[in-house]
């Protein structure tokens, strides 16, 4: 009776629970302590494993607080020279926009990365290690692409290190957008820039045979009837592709699930970024012939550029416009589209 006026079930009513607990009424409680049994974990532990959600948000905050501050520290000088070559070379101005977006991306799993559970890997510490002694190689040979890319090997090492593999695999893609905020190194940026100005130069050479107009083309050079026009390495497209190859990825991620639709209209974005800027090259020519060479600079040709990247543009929506259509999406994808 004494039970039942405290409102606890009797003992035959909680008899279910003793396989996990031990029960012993004292002084009208019940006071539970574990069994100490070696048995598989059952659904309630794996329910209590710590989880990024469960854990106290000020031990959170300051260990966030002391792993960025620390990343800065370390990483103070090659932030500002980066950040220097994002301000002052148009071809990676991009650079800007790809933390905040990688962040954003980041923060849309924010559900699922608070549903893990947090296991420290030992595989992560040997991440960060690799990437410290990038690092040092990077500063040794006054490389700063190693430098820049241990940056992003570090930041790989610690969440693996500290929250486990199966966070970083679900950040797989915000990390690996990271890596378009990194220009390329000069030696391979020359390899790729001068077959650009190559293929430039021979479309635009096409396209003005194509209109009626005279010309010969001598490598990168364009030699008209009354002028001649050099495919200078500003005109090579590099520039055009680097953030229209962004602006792909971004758009496949927000318009297609679909890993492999999400590839192709990344991958697409470069014949079409080539296409683009030879019709400027030839658009160029076009304006020397009929109104000299002064109409073929200035204004002209910072517009021309603007208006090919639009022009890139439309045609990267087609293009996505042209896979759906090929590879209809499922239809739950389709309604939210």
């Amino acid at each position: 009776m004494r039970l039942k006026q405290l409102g606890i079930p009797n003992p035959v009513e909680i008899s279910w629970y003793d396989g996990l607990f031990d029960h012993r009424i004292q002084g009208g409680a019940v006071w539970r302590a574990p069994n100490v049994v070696c048995r598989p974990m059952s659904v309630s532990e794996r329910a209590s494993t710590p989880t990024i959600a469960s854990s106290p948000n000020r031990a959170i905050l300051a260990s966030a607080s002391a792993l960025l501050l620390s990343f800065v520290l370390l990483y103070h000088s090659v932030l500002i020279k980066l950040i220097h070559d994002w301000a002052n070379d148009e071809n990676y101005s991009h650079g800007f926009l790809v933390v905040p977006l990688a962040l954003y991306f980041a923060w849309e799993r924010r559900a699922q990365l608070a549903a893990l559970p947090i296991q420290s890997s030992r595989t992560g510490l040997l991440v960060v290690i690799a990437s410290l002694a990038v690092l040092v190689a990077g500063i040794l040979g006054a490389e700063l692409f190693l430098s820049r890319m241990s940056m992003i090997g570090l930041l790989v090492g610690t969440l693996w290190f500290v929250l486990g593999a199966a966070h970083v695999r679900l950040l797989a893609f915000p990390l690996a957008f990271l890596l378009l905020m990194v220009p390329i190194p000069t030696i391979l940026f020359n390899q790729i820039t001068f077959p650009l100005q190559l293929l430039a130069s021979r479309f635009g050479e096409d396209s003005l045979r194509l209109c009626g107009i005279p010309v010969l083309r001598e490598g990168n050079v364009i030699v008209l009837a009354t002028t001649t026009l050099e495919v200078a390495e500003a005109c090579s497209g590099i520039r055009s592709l680097m953030s229209l190859l962004t602006l792909g990825i971004v758009y496949g991620y927000f318009v297609d699930k679909r890993p492999l639709v999400r590839a192709a209209i990344a991958l697409s974005t470069v014949p079409i970024a080539i296409v683009a800027n030879g019709l400027r090259v030839a658009g160029t020519g076009v304006a020397a012939h009929y109104f000299g060479a002064a109409a073929a600079s200035g204004f002209f040709h910072t517009f021309s550029g603007w208006l090919v990247f639009v022009l890139a543009f439309v045609i990267l929506l087609g293009v996505m416009r042209l896979l759906r259509m090929l590879f209809p999406p499922p239809v739950t994808e389709a309604l939210r589209v």
